[in-house]
């Protein structure tokens, strides 16, 4: 087969959804199809493009496999400025579009486009360059918006929020199929089409490679360079936004002075986060590591939060924790219960969760967790035998393999 790939991040971008996607394609490649992506130059550590990479309209280069075409994304420095980005983003779109229809070449149609949300103008895009390929459309849906931006109040503005709900279904609609990461978002995504369109919604998890993140000792070169000891470090690792319940952990780190916190990453409110810490000895800040480091930074923790505020799982799947489980880690999530990183953690072991947005709950169940070393060892090693047996990159890829063949099979039935 012949596809196209329309998506925001890409590798060497340091994005969770673009290693994602790089990992899809890689399995892709490897059944022998030819895949043309469409990507933004790197940009998502700092907000802005990388040193090397020119800030040009776009750039193309072949690969063993098809192509990368990448384009300017237009990024802020202001990650707030949520006006600011929706403009980057559309005008991201707008050259990924013609990156998308000269991809593939004009005279030889792709067999399918898969288009990557957020954000959420990538819907339109792929829809209309897979008309142009006359082939069907696949939009994956890594977080449904605006519905986690309404939640956090990181939009409030009526109008905006119902100008992206009619694109957030009109996308739906357009395409052929809609995949998510949870049943919790495939329930959410398929009230927004009509009754007979709900079939389109597919759930097809992220997924994790296993041969690349793997267990370590606990005493980290990391914890060296930030000056930590041998106390029990609580690790919260991706990015710092509207969307993470934090403050969770500076309330249980004035409770718990004997443990280290460390936060690494970045994102919109990280200095209101910092200005929250202050005076706050035991919680500590790092920043994003190369991805030849994940499975240090991973390490250095011996137990991982996964926080989310109320009403956010059924809009969002944090997919870190698929990497915290492959590095043998417990985790520690405060999300919704009843839902998938909850279902996840009890079926498979690999951790507790308690509810949203409660300090009480949160510190306490901290406390109870760092002082059992050989409870947190025998977690982390149920996490790893799941995602292992789970959540590979192969059984990811014969999946959306199967469902372009299927898409295609129907579309020859009409």
């Amino acid at each position: 087969m012949r596809l196209v790939v329309l998506c925001p991040h890409f590798a060497p971008d340091t994005a969770p959804t673009g290693r994602v996607m790089t990992r899809i394609v890689e399995e892709l490649a490897a059944r022998g199809h030819r895949v043309d992506v469409v990507t933004a130059l790197p940009w998502y550590r700092h907000h802005r493009v990388e040193p090397g990479w020119h800030t040009t309209v776009a750039r193309r280069k072949s690969t063993a496999w098809g192509s990368i075409t990448r384009v300017n994304p237009f990024p802020g420095d202001d990650k707030g400025n949520l006006a600011r980005r929706a403009i980057g983003f559309a005008g991201f779109s707008a050259l990924a579009l013609g990156g998308g229809l000269a991809a593939a070449g004009w005279l030889r149609r792709a067999d399918a486009v898969i288009a990557m949300s957020p954000p959420l103008t990538m819907g339109v895009t792929g829809r209309l360059v897979a008309w142009a390929h006359r082939c069907p459309l696949v939009f994956n849906i890594q977080d449904v918006f605006p519905d986690a931006a309404a939640a956090t109040g990181a939009v409030t503005n009526p109008a905006l929020i119902a100008a992206a709900s009619w694109l957030e279904r009109i996308s739906y609609r357009l395409a052929d199929a809609v995949t998510v990461l949870s049943d919790d978002l495939a329930d959410n995504v398929a009230g927004k089409l009509p009754t007979g369109q709900r079939s389109k919604v597919r759930m097809i998890p992220n997924f994790v490679d296993t041969a690349e993140i793997r267990p370590g000792g606990r005493m980290t070169r990391y914890r060296q360079e930030l000056g930590i000891g041998a106390e029990p470090v609580v690790l919260y690792a991706g990015n710092i936004g509207f969307s993470q319940s934090l403050e969770l952990i500076v309330a249980a780190a004035r409770q718990l002075p004997d443990v280290t916190f460390l936060v690494n990453g970045d994102g919109s409110t990280r200095r209101e986060l910092e200005a929250a810490a202050a005076g706050v000895r035991n919680v500590r800040f790092g920043d994003f590591q190369p991805a030849d480091r994940l499975s240090e930074l991973l390490a250095t923790g011996d137990l991982h939060v996964v926080p989310l505020r109320r009403g956010l799982a059924g809009v969002s799947v944090p997919s870190k924790t698929y990497s915290i489980l492959a590095a043998g880690r417990p985790v520690l999530a405060a999300i919704d219960p009843g839902t998938a990183i909850p279902r996840l953690l009890a079926e498979s072991g690999a951790g507790v969760s308690v509810p949203p947005d409660d300090p009480q709950r949160f510190t306490a169940a901290v406390a109870e967790l760092v002082t059992d070393r050989q409870r947190l060892t025998e977690m982390g090693s149920a996490g790893r035998r799941w995602v292992e047996s789970a959540a590979s990159p192969s059984a990811v890829a014969t999946t959306y393999e199967a469902l372009i063949h299927e898409l295609q099979g129907g579309r020859r039935a009409q």
